[in-house]
């Protein structure tokens, strides 16, 4: 298939690696999935055996139209993912498995767009650049921790499924590309934030991020005193990094300042 390199596109070539990422969804037989890009079709000729709905999204005209032909069998929504209403695709009350090869130019307006749906999702495949993984499943106090850390963890247990090399695609891309499971499982009630106002927060947490955490504050207005108060009622160091910081603590912060 022709490809187009504006598009993102690296198409999976590798058999083995399809097949672990549809066993990664689990039993789909009384499942609706959505796979986001499916390209070439290497994923969706599985899927198309085994889930009892399968919602292809795809952007390229001339690959819907393949896929089309080649699987009449299944919904194709000739689509940006960003701009399709996941909540909207599910019938009643279900929960949807999502899967995909993220375009690497995009991942992050992709997760971010699945995490605004997670109350649609159950479980979510998908496929990015190596070094994005990593700063996904990252752990607080590791230089790769930062915003798409805290807030992928604070909406789903994310788990490695398999790292693959640039020779599993064609053509082959210059990264190497890993695949992680997001199972949805938002954690909101449990530290007692609300998610809009405590995902600012965490974004100014980390704004610069050579910088401490007080310092981050201070430049987001908050006052100078309420944060050494906060920091200190949450035992955490007043030269801490927000990188060095759990959600638990930093959303007990988060709670100390709204108390001030």
């Amino acid at each position: 298939m022709k490809r187009k390199p504006k598009l993102g596109q690296t198409f999976l070539a590798d058999p083995a690696a399809a097949l672990a990422i549809v066993n990664a969804l689990g039993d789909l037989i009384n499942e609706t999935v959505v796979e986001i890009g499916p390209g070439a079709g290497a994923i969706t000729e599985i899927l198309a055996r085994r889930a009892r709905r399968l919602i292809a999204v795809e952007l390229d005209r001339a690959l819907a139209a393949q896929l089309r032909a080649q699987f009449p069998g299944i919904e194709i929504l000739e689509a940006d993912i960003l701009t399709v209403d996941l909540s909207a695709l599910r019938k009643g009350e279900e929960k949807l498995r999502i899967v995909g090869n993220l375009p690497y130019y995009i991942t992050s307006p992709i997760l971010s767009h699945l995490f605004e749906h997670h109350a649609a999702i159950e479980t979510a495949v998908v496929m990015m650049q190596r070094e994005v993984a990593d700063r996904v499943a990252a752990s607080p106090g590791s230089r790769g921790y930062g915003v798409l850390s805290a807030t992928a963890q604070l909406y789903a247990r994310i788990e490695r499924v398999l790292d693959l090399p640039p020779s599993a695609f064609m053509p082959p891309p210059e990264v190497h590309s890993s695949v992680l499971r997001l199972t949805m499982r938002p954690r909101f009630a449990e530290l007692g934030i609300e998610p809009e106002a405590f995902l600012a927060f965490v974004r100014q947490c980390f704004a610069q991020k050579r910088k401490t955490m007080a310092k981050n504050l201070r430049a987001a207005r908050f006052d100078k005193t309420a944060i050494a108060q906060a920091l200190d009622k949450s035992e955490i160091s007043a030269t801490a990094r927000a990188e060095e910081i759990d959600l638990e603590r930093m959303a007990d912060v988060w709670r100390n300042l709204a108390r001030e």
